[in-house]
């Protein structure tokens, strides 16, 4: 059988650290600014394109994979909430509501077309108000649907489609919706968290870190699931989405030069020393393991952050990669929403390989191996571009586009050339 992981949220530790943790340094507001290249007002990072990428390749690679050093490879989730965090301090220089505004409606049609492909399909195959065995509740449940304050409801354990997609394919689609509630809270949040770490820097930034210690050791706990999943997604990551702020409001580039890769390392590694020491190993990684996650994606997004060439325009050396890494960037909502499923039915697909016999005979090693299906994978996803990457055009108000790979065109002024770029 091919390879697949599947790729569900591991269940939360809840327990708490007996040690202190966060950064000890004073993040001085005196201290210069260095100098950066100049970057166009309103104009894309290519940096920040390229980590954004990075991040989607490998969230796939490893959600089909199931290979426990690729988050210590790349922390992708890390990375892209610093990214998030980044983007929304920038924003937060026009007003907060109008900026939470804008952000949830850019979330929220590419979720909603899921829920209407998603929710259809599992009511079609007997998921209703009497499965979950409180009808009520089921109801009010499905409004998480429409906004995903805590984890839309799906229904587990449905069999699969023969020969098109595997069991407990609710379950695989629903698996990325974690990451949308958990990026709606920090948005909701982030007007008092800037306010936060523009006043007590360290604090704010190792603030997250400490819940996490303190659910790790046991110095918190909660009943229920909800509270405590939410809690714990924003323990585990919250130090990247405020470094991420911390980077657009110039508070790293304060310090100087050698404190981020004197202290990033250090944070890094005890986070990697502790996952160690717990097991770590494929199905026991670190997504099951917040507080190991929460200390080796701040450190290493740290040094990412800490590195930030302002790039305007591609080095040339990564010409080459601008339209595929301009259409992750573009799709990369509908992208992460659905690689679950496609990876899923691929599987499927690639699977009934192995009613051949002369391939299961001589070619198993083939059959065996992730790549193809990592290929067909990808695939899929281009068709799920093609076929729902609309939803975040209408999502920013912009003309729907079935590809949007370079940069869109403007149509000229009328009596005259059109506006250079």
């Amino acid at each position: 059988m091919s390879t697949y992981h599947s790729p569900q949220k591991a269940p939360h530790a809840m327990t708490v650290p007996s040690t202190r943790t966060g950064a000890t340094d004073e993040l001085s507001d005196t201290a210069p600014i260095p100098e950066q290249a100049p970057r166009p007002s309103g104009g894309r990072d290519r940096y920040f394109d390229l980590l954004r990428a990075l991040a989607l390749f490998r969230v796939v690679l490893y959600h089909l994979t199931g290979w426990a050093w690729l988050p210590l490879l790349f922390p992708s989730m890390g990375v892209m909430f610093a990214l998030a965090g980044n983007l929304m301090a920038r924003s937060l220089k026009r007003p907060a509501g109008q900026v939470i505004k804008s952000r949830v409606r850019r979330l929220l049609p590419p979720m909603w077309l899921l829920g209407v492909v998603g929710v259809t399909g599992m009511v079609l195959q007997g998921w209703g108000p009497d499965a979950e065995g409180h009808p009520g509740w089921w109801w009010l449940h499905l409004t998480y649907w429409i906004l995903p304050l805590s984890d839309p409801p799906f229904a587990e354990g449905l069999p699969g489609v023969h020969g098109f997609i595997g069991e407990n394919w609710a379950a695989d689609l629903a698996g990325p919706l974690w990451y949308l509630r958990a990026y709606l809270w920090y948005v909701l949040l982030s007007p008092f968290l800037l306010r936060a770490l523009r006043a007590l820097p360290v604090a704010t930034i190792a603030a997250p870190i400490a819940l996490s210690a303190a659910f790790e050791f046991g110095y918190i706990t909660l009943p229920g699931e909800r509270i405590p999943s939410a809690l714990t997604d924003f323990s585990t990551f919250g130090a990247c989405w405020i470094l991420g702020m911390a980077h657009q409001e110039g508070v790293l580039q304060r310090l100087p030069r050698y404190i981020v890769p004197s202290i990033a390392p250090v944070i890094a590694m005890v986070g990697l020393w502790y996952a160690l020491n717990h097991d770590f190993g494929e199905g026991n990684d670190l997504d099951s393991m917040p507080f190991a996650q929460a200390l080796w994606s701040c450190g290493t997004v740290m040094l990412l952050l800490h590195v930030s060439p302002s790039w305007s325009e591609w080095p040339k050396r990564l010409r080459r990669w601008d339209r595929p890494i301009t259409l992750l960037n573009s799709r990369a909502v509908t992208i992460y929403l659905w690689h679950n499923t496609c990876i899923l039915i691929a599987a499927t697909q690639w699977d009934r390989l192995w009613a051949f016999e002369p391939l299961e005979q001589n070619a198993a090693w083939l059959l065996e191996s992730p790549w193809p299906v990592l290929a067909l994978t990808w695939l899929l996803i281009a068709a799920c571009v093609a076929c729902f990457g609309w939803a975040e055009d209408l999502a920013a108000k912009r003309k729907p586009r079935l590809w949007p790979s370079g940069p869109e065109k403007r149509r000229p002024a009328r009596g005259g050339a059109g506006h250079r770029r």
